[in-house]
């Protein structure tokens, strides 16, 4: 079996490395565009934000392995068929990471960190109050593998959790579910920070919008760690400049590297950090890669292969 690697934006043969090629043992690694005169035995392929053509050119194609949890780049090339799985990384590690980092946003927003470094800078030295973790709900939009370990860690630290899915999920101890539409409006009601973990899809796409902001607590904080295209940017700076929320943390834009004086660079009540809440470890790459060479050998469905049609 021959496995190709496919991105416009990546150089996955050198961000992969050394350790990924072994993992692949007995199976030839290839870059796109691959020039042989043969490629009906290239079953399977790594892509990140492949080319709009890519899959054209290997008619006996069976998987696609994405390199991170998120698909959607791969969903929206033109060239992938039907019939070919889509595979993505599951890694207990990212969730532990994105789970500190979503923390580290909920904990400054009820213990006013900004505030406070805003007083440093002023060298004015005034106690803020303080609030209980109890009297700060938190909402989560995604109630996947990485919405799981965040809910489940924000309930240990004493937040009222909420969480929201598609569908109907079961939820762990100290953690609420809502699901469907009727229970994304109740849960926003309840909501003070909300955050957004959710997959893009057509349905999803947009969803950080007026609407949702105006659903939530009056001083609300965003955590928007899911794609850049889930925000309308236009209507967060409108939220925060009605007070509708007192701030937002944001590690995703449509648009990335952040484009130069963009308003959300020196916008006094948004954190921006550079795509970098977590990431996928080479090793769960690999370990994912494996499996869907072993199950491609075997005549079975990859595991993690996403529903097409859901999009995740």
């Amino acid at each position: 079996m021959r496995c190709v690697l496919v991105s416009k934006s990546l150089d996955l043969r050198g961000y992969l490395g050394a350790q990924f090629m072994r993992a692949a043992e007995s199976i030839e690694i290839v870059n796109h565009p691959h020039e042989g005169p043969a490629t009906d035995d290239i079953h399977l392929a790594v892509a990140w934000h492949p080319p709009d053509d890519a899959f054209e050119r290997y008619p006996d194609l069976k998987a696609v392995c994405s390199i991170g949890a998120g698909v959607d780049n791969i969903l929206a090339c033109p060239s992938l068929r039907p019939e070919v799985d889509v595979i993505r990384v599951v890694d207990p590690a990212q969730a532990q990471m994105m789970s500190g980092f979503v923390a580290w946003h909920v904990i400054g927003h009820q213990r006013r960190f900004a505030a406070y470094q805003a007083q440093q800078r002023e060298e004015r030295w005034q106690r803020l109050g303080q609030r209980r973790a109890q009297d700060v709900p938190v909402g989560i939009l995604g109630f996947g593998e990485i919405g799981r370990r965040v809910a489940a860690d924000l309930a240990l630290l004493g937040f009222p959790v909420m969480a929201w899915s598609r569908s109907a999920k079961p939820t762990p101890q100290g953690v609420r579910g809502f699901d469907g539409a009727a229970g994304l409006d109740a849960m926003l009601g309840q909501t003070e920070v909300l955050v957004n973990l959710l997959p893009l899809t057509p349905e999803t796409r947009g969803i950080l919008n007026r609407g949702t902001f105006a659903r939530m607590y009056r001083g609300g904080y965003l955590i928007q760690v899911g794609r850049g295209e889930h925000l309308v940017e236009a209507d967060l700076l409108a939220a925060l400049e009605s007070g509708q929320l007192a701030g937002a943390a944001l590690d995703v834009f449509a648009a990335e590297p952040l484009a130069p004086r963009h308003p959300f660079w020196r916008h006094p009540r948004i954190v921006v950090t550079p795509h970098d809440a977590c990431e996928v470890s080479v090793e769960a790459i690999g370990a994912t890669f494996r499996a869907t060479a072993e199950a491609i050998r075997a005549g079975r469905r990859p595991p993690h292969s996403i529903d097409r049609e859901r999009g995740y």
